[in-house]
């Protein structure tokens, strides 16, 4: 692969990326497209390998995920439009698909799937120790201070909001 379509890959993994029920998850359409397969390709393969994907690896989303994402994503509800509920991957149902999927493209797209699950433990392991931090100078300091880590912590939360498409559903809508 060519660096710029390594880069071009990372960035669309970057944004396939989504929080849902609290897990960070690939739908299966944008995996299929990662893969260069269609959806209902990889949708079978996963059936016909059913015991290699348990409830923590995939999950289906349910009906009223499904309308809530696609009201945040803007895709037709008529024609052009997906109709059935998505599948959602966890990082070890990504891991997965590596063994049903044996395409070079597979191996090098899973490899940067796993780069890009990651680099988002390392992000927020970041963000985290940071925090933690302040609190510990925070507490060493008089209050003269407080507004500075106040600041701070402002523009961590601000920094720390997940970008396009992660997040999006409330926790009303990320219940089955």
């Amino acid at each position: 692969m060519s660096t710029k379509s390594v880069v071009a890959i990372r960035n669309r993994i970057t944004r396939a990326i989504l929080l849902l029920r609290g897990q960070k998850v690939i739908l299966d359409s944008d995996l299929a497209e990662l893969y260069g397969v269609q959806t209902k390709a990889l949708v079978q393969a996963v059936k016909r390998n059913a015991a290699r994907f348990p409830a923590d690896f995939m999950f289906r989303l349910s009906r009223s995920e499904f309308r809530n994402l696609r009201s945040q994503i803007v895709t037709s509800s008529l024609w052009g439009g997906r109709r059935n509920v998505p599948y959602a991957f966890t990082e070890q149902g990504v891991a997965m698909l590596s063994s049903i999927l044996r395409s070079r493209r597979a191996v090098s797209v899973n490899i940067e799937i796993m780069r890009a699950f990651v680099r988002l433990r390392r992000m927020m392991s970041e963000y985290a120790e940071i925090g933690r931090r302040i609190d510990e100078l925070e507490k060493r300091t008089d209050g003269n201070f407080q507004v500075v880590f106040d600041a701070i912590r402002a523009l961590m939360k601000e920094e720390a909001k997940p970008k396009k498409r992660i997040g999006y559903l409330s926790a009303a809508a990320s219940t089955p």
